[in-house]
C-alpha cells in the first residue's frame, strides 16, 4: 500500500471520528467500516469497542435525491416511534430489533449536517441479522406478511402527518407529464425510433390513472406506504424469519397499490428488470399467490376496493417503471445509471413486455385474491 492511500484511509477515518462525535453516542467504538450496499447512500458500520455494548449504522444520505432532509428524518422518527407504541401495545418482545432507531445528534436533531454540506445519520445496529436477495414461496409468503404487517401499523397514522420525501414519487399523473414534457423536447434525438413504445404508452394513459381519479372522488383511500418493496429491505433472523423492516427513505403517503405492485414488479418476475431476451419475462404465478397470502392475512385494514385493485396495482407499477424509463432515456440518460448506451431502451421494452404478461394473467391473479379472502 502505498503512502498516499495510507494518508487518504487516514484522512477519511478521522473525519468519520469527527461526524460520530456530532451524535449522542454513549459508548466507545471502533473506527467506521464502509459497507457495499444500496446505490443512494453511504453506508458504514461502526462496531462497539466492547463487547455488549450497541453497534450502529452510519449513513451519509443523498440529499440530492431526498432534498427535503430535514423532512425525510422527521418522517423515519414519526413512522419508527409509531411502530414502537403498536409493538409495545401488543406485548411484544425484543422491540429494539423489531423496529428501528435514530440516534440524535448532541444537539438533538436527526441528522448532522457538515460544514462542507454533507447530511449523515446514524441508526442503532440491529445484530444477527441478514437480508435476502431470492425469494422462494415460502420466503416470499413471510415477506407479505412483513409488508402486510407494516402497512397495518401505520394504518391508523394520518398520511397527512408525513412529507413526500421525494415528491409524486408514485403519482402516474406527474410521470406521464414529465414523459410527455421529454417528448416535446426529444434533446437526444430518440423519439422517432421508438413509435411503438410511445403507442403502448398512449393506449393505456386513461385505464392507468384509475388510482389518482378514484382518490380524488374519495373512493380510494392513502396511507403510509414503504415505497420500495423488495425482500432486501427486510432483516431476517438466524432462522429466516422477518424481524424488521428497513431502509425507510421512501416511507411517505401513497396508495397501497403501489406496495404491492412495486414488489411484484421484482419479485414475480422470471426474467431481469433489464432483460434483453423479452421471452424470458413472465408473471410468476406461485410467487404472487404466496405473497399475497402472507399479505393479505396481516393487512386487515384494507378496503373491498383496495382488495379488487391489487392486480391493478402490479399493472400500474410496471406501467410507472416503463415511463420513468423511457422518458430518461429521451433525456438523454440522465437519472438511472446505465452500463451501455441503450441500456434504458432495453429495460423500458422490459418493463412493457411485464406489463402485457401481467395484463394476460390479470384475471388469474384477481380469482386468487378472491380464493384468499
Amino acid at each position: 500500500m502505498t503512502k498516499s492511500r495510507d494518508d487518504e484511509i487516514s484522512k477519511n477515518t478521522n473525519t468519520m471520528k469527527e461526524i460520530l462525535n456530532h451524535f449522542a453516542i454513549p459508548n466507545e467504538v471502533a473506527d467506521p467500516k464502509p459497507l457495499k450496499i444500496g446505490i443512494i447512500n453511504d453506508s458504514f458500520i461502526v462496531r462497539a469497542a466492547k463487547p455488549g455494548e450497541r453497534s450502529y449504522f452510519l449513513q451519509r444520505i443523498n440529499h440530492h435525491i431526498f432534498q427535503n432532509v430535514e423532512g425525510l428524518q422527521r418522517n423515519i422518527q414519526i413512522v419508527t416511534d409509531h411502530i414502537r407504541r403498536k409493538l409495545i401495545a401488543a406485548g411484544e418482545t425484543d422491540i429494539d430489533r423489531k423496529v428501528l432507531e435514530l440516534v440524535p445528534t448532541t444537539d438533538g436533531k436527526l441528522y448532522y449536517k457538515t460544514p462542507e454540506g454533507d447530511y449523515w445519520r446514524v441508526y442503532v445496529l440491529i445484530e444477527n441479522a441478514t437480508s435476502q436477495e431470492k425469494l422462494t414461496p415460502s420466503s416470499a409468503e413471510l415477506t407479505g406478511e412483513a409488508f402486510g404487517r407494516f402497512q397495518c401499523q401505520l394504518a391508523d397514522l394520518p398520511f397527512s402527518e408525513l412529507c413526500e420525501s421525494i415528491p409524486n414519487f408514485h403519482n402516474i399523473e406527474f410521470r406521464l407529464w414529465q414523459l410527455d414534457e421529454a417528448l416535446k423536447a426529444d434533446v437526444a434525438g430518440r423519439k422517432a425510433a421508438c413509435a411503438d413504445i410511445i403507442e403502448a404508452i398512449d393506449r393505456r394513459r386513461e385505464d392507468m390513472c384509475l388510482a389518482e381519479r378514484l382518490f380524488r372522488e374519495g373512493k380510494l383511500p392513502k396511507h403510509i406506504n414503504h415505497c420500495d418493496t423488495k425482500v432486501n429491505n427486510i432483516l431476517f433472523d438466524q432462522s429466516g424469519k422477518p424481524i424488521c423492516i428497513v431502509d425507510l427513505d421512501t416511507v411517505m403517503p401513497g396508495f397501497v397499490l403501489s406496495d404491492f405492485g412495486d414488489f411484484m414488479r421484482t419479485a414475480a418476475n422470471t426474467g431481469a428488470e433489464d432483460d434483453k431476451n423479452l421471452d424470458n419475462i413472465h408473471v410468476n404465478l406461485e410467487i404472487f399467490e404466496a405473497y399475497t397470502r402472507g399479505y393479505l392475512r396481516e393487512a386487515t385494514f384494507l378496503t373491498e376496493i383496495e382488495k379488487q385493485l391489487l392486480p391493478y396495482g402490479c399493472r400500474l407499477l410496471s406501467y410507472m417503471q416503463t415511463v420513468r424509463f423511457f422518458t430518461d432515456w429521451l433525456n438523454g440518460d440522465t437519472y438511472y445509471k446505465i452500463q451501455y448506451p441503450e441500456h434504458n431502451l432495453v429495460r423500458t421494452r422490459a418493463q412493457l413486455r411485464l406489463l402485457e404478461e401481467q395484463e394476460k394473467v390479470a384475471d388469474q391473479m384477481t380469482a386468487i385474491i378472491r380464493k384468499l379472502q
